[in-house]
């Protein structure tokens, strides 16, 4: 009887130091991981570039932006990007351009004379290229519409050794329809090879920041 007494004790006291740890260890444990409202802070596209690479790759909703690109260089952005195998991490995101330069060769006399010239181009390899109407009777043959003077002065640059050498720059006024990849967490990696690409694109522009909302 003795025995069983001695037991229940030694039990009760068990118990009794267990609930106090629990209540002391657990709760204080559970303060630890709760999130303080108060310390939350918002930041601002140009605050997250300043943090640097180590520390972006740690936030959560951040997306780089690169961009704005022709449908030739598009392709040509997105093959550079294959080795990174971001798969879903990369989607593309229209944007609208009211004023841009225009890379054209022309004028021609019909659309029958632009349509020659096209093909002429493309047997030498310079592709988005199409024959557009220019006017008074007149086509021409665009060789791409850039945000910038100086993006368009390199399409044509490039276009002059490849032996397009009548290829002229012009102002164009019009809404022109071009991309943007955004590439969603990106990881420290990934940003050294977008810093590294950038310059290759003239006129195209690396942001860093929140994630765009979903149109």
């Amino acid at each position: 009887m003795r025995l069983i007494v001695l037991l229940l004790i030694v039990a009760n006291l068990a118990l009794f130091a267990y609930a106090r740890l629990d209540s002391a260890g657990g709760e204080g444990a559970r303060r630890a991981e709760q999130v303080d409202p108060d310390k939350i802070r918002i930041l601002s596209p140009q605050q997250v570039a300043a943090l640097g690479p180590a520390k972006i790759a740690a936030l959560a909703d951040v997306c780089a932006e690169w961009g704005p690109f022709s449908d030739a260089e598009r392709t040509k952005a997105l093959a550079d990007l294959d080795s990174l195998q971001l798969g879903r991490l990369v989607t593309q995101r229209k944007v609208d351009t009211e004023s841009a330069y225009w890379v054209n060769v022309g004028p021609y006399p019909s659309k029958g004379a632009a349509d020659k010239r096209v093909g002429e181009l493309r047997a030498q390899g310079v592709t988005d290229t199409s024959a557009v109407d220019a006017g008074r009777g007149q086509y021409a043959v665009s060789l791409g519409i850039f945000r910038t003077e100086q993006a368009a002065r390199a399409r044509a640059d490039a276009l002059s050794r490849q032996g397009v050498s009548a290829a002229k720059v012009e102002p164009r006024q019009q809404t022109s329809s071009q991309t943007m990849l955004v590439v969603r967490d990106p990881r420290e990696p990934v940003l050294a090879r977008l810093k590294d690409l950038q310059p290759q694109y003239v006129g195209s522009d690396l942001r860093i920041g929140t994630c765009p909302a979903p149109s």
